[in-house]
């Protein structure tokens, strides 16, 4: 039997397609990029026919949905997740006989109040366990994102999960949770995407805690920052999101028509570091394309805003996807011929500063600040004395905080969040940004 992990290491997550007989296949928690499923399926020769589904996600818009649509495949999810489109619910304790082989369905509460986990058996293997975000590589996943009035219930239920759900499973069984390390679902989860249950009973600290008062008091102080957009994520799962058919790509746009189009749309400029500060179209928000792309666009833009795209080397399909992944769906349009076009229409350019550490120096010795865009767990492992601290995540709603009378050096941890912090100053009014190029790690010599 074989198990293909799909890791985005920008959402710090996995999904996976197992090897079933006579040719079949099942996908456990498959997110809206569907085409590298439905292509790796091809290259095995097989027939994605189920799709498992662990939790209503938080992070991403799901391809559950997408994927059944593609394949025909049967849609399996809680029945205590109330969802609404197609599928066959699912109760703890079910046992599904899918191309020869079993899944148990084992309820495991905390993380959301639905999830199950589901327990592979196959003849002559160890049992696998896909734990979605019950059990994760060195943690388990955060209960605080239903609602704040939730928290301490879920994380009760989280402690019960750990301490009793997977007790009957030998220590051999194999360990393939959906969130992990990169995850802001995360909590505590280390590097690897996989272990087995022997390994996590031994060091995973969330699993050693014995007594549920102590983990209450615990566990939600170890949670990461909330991307903005994760509120907005169960709602779609629950209610089945939009095919991608259904929705319009954006177009391609000369100059003219791209600035006829920023009226009512945000201009989001992929391109590197390097070149946004070189030059960029004014009021354009700063997103590198990396990894953590879709991440960012979700935590900074406002929810359906209608969005134009400066892609520079990045491919757009996969700005695209990225988009789609964190619910993103009105396109205006994308810049043919990039921002070269734009100047040579006449339209003017941006430009911002792109500092070294020394330079960065000497403007804070001359009365610039620091302001810190990295997360608090940064920023307490070392920081520029007296520097602002705004996680890059809070700056929308607190940049009124950011001093206009001086200049301002920002840093993150190699440059990118600091871009983008810099591109929201600029559409908030502040005159004089620069971003200290390689970040805290150039400031500290590294």
């Amino acid at each position: 039997m074989t198990i293909v992990p799909f890791v985005h290491e920008g959402l710090g997550n996995s999904s996976y397609l197992i090897e079933l007989a006579d040719g079949e296949s099942v996908l456990v928690d498959p997110d809206r990029t569907v085409q590298r499923y439905l292509r790796a399926a091809e290259e095995y020769g097989w027939r994605i026919a189920y799709v498992l589904e662990t939790h209503l996600h938080a992070d991403f818009v799901s391809g559950a949905r997408e994927a059944a649509h593609a394949t025909g495949a049967r849609v399996f999810a809680s029945a205590a997740g109330d969802v609404q489109f197609e599928h066959q619910p699912v109760r703890a304790g079910d046992r599904l006989r899918l191309g020869g082989a079993e899944f148990e369905a084992v309820a495991s509460p905390g993380h959301t109040p639905e999830h199950v986990s589901y327990v592979l058996r196959a003849e002559r293997l160890p049992p696998s366990l896909f734990s979605g975000g019950a059990l994760i590589v060195g943690g388990a996943a955060r209960t605080d994102l239903i609602a704040p009035e939730m928290t301490e219930e879920l994380t009760r239920a989280q402690h019960r999960t750990l301490r009793g759900a997977f007790t009957s499973l030998p220590d051999e069984t194999l360990v393939y949770p959906t969130h992990g390390g990169g995850s802001f679902c995360s909590a505590g989860a280390g590097s690897d995407r996989s272990s087995t249950l022997g390994a996590e009973r031994a060091s995973n600290q969330a699993m050693a805690v014995e007594d549920e008062e102590q983990f209450v008091r615990w566990f939600p102080s170890t949670f990461p920052g909330t991307p903005a957009y994760y509120a907005r994520m169960r709602p779609i799962n629950r209610r089945g999101p939009r095919l991608r058919r259904e929705i319009a790509m954006p177009s391609a746009l000369d100059a003219d028509a791209f600035d006829a189009a920023r009226n009512g749309a945000m201009v989001i400029d992929a391109r590197t570091t390097d070149e946004y500060a070189a030059g960029h179209i004014p009021g354009a928000l700063h997103n590198p394309f990396r990894e953590s792309f879709g991440v960012w666009l979700g935590w900074i833009v406002p929810e359906n805003a209608r969005l134009l795209f400066v892609t520079g080397d990045a491919p757009l399909e996969a700005i695209v996807d990225e988009a789609l992944l964190v619910g993103y769906e009105d396109f205006a349009g994308w810049l043919t011929g990039g921002v070269e076009a734009w100047e040579r229409s006449g339209r003017a350019l941006a430009r911002t500063g792109l500092v070294e550490a020394d330079e960065a120096r000497r403007a804070l010795g001359n009365g610039a600040f620091a302001l810190d865009v990295r997360e608090p767990d940064e920023y307490a492992l070392g920081h520029i004395e007296g520097a602002l601290h705004i996680p890059l995540g809070d700056l929308p709603e607190r940049i009124g905080e950011v001093p206009k009378d001086r200049p301002a050096v920002v840093y993150c941890g190699h440059g990118e969040r600091a871009s983008t912090a810099v591109s929201l100053l600029e559409r908030a009014g502040v005159e004089d940004a620069s971003n200290l190029d390689g970040g805290f790690d150039a400031w500290e010599g590294r």
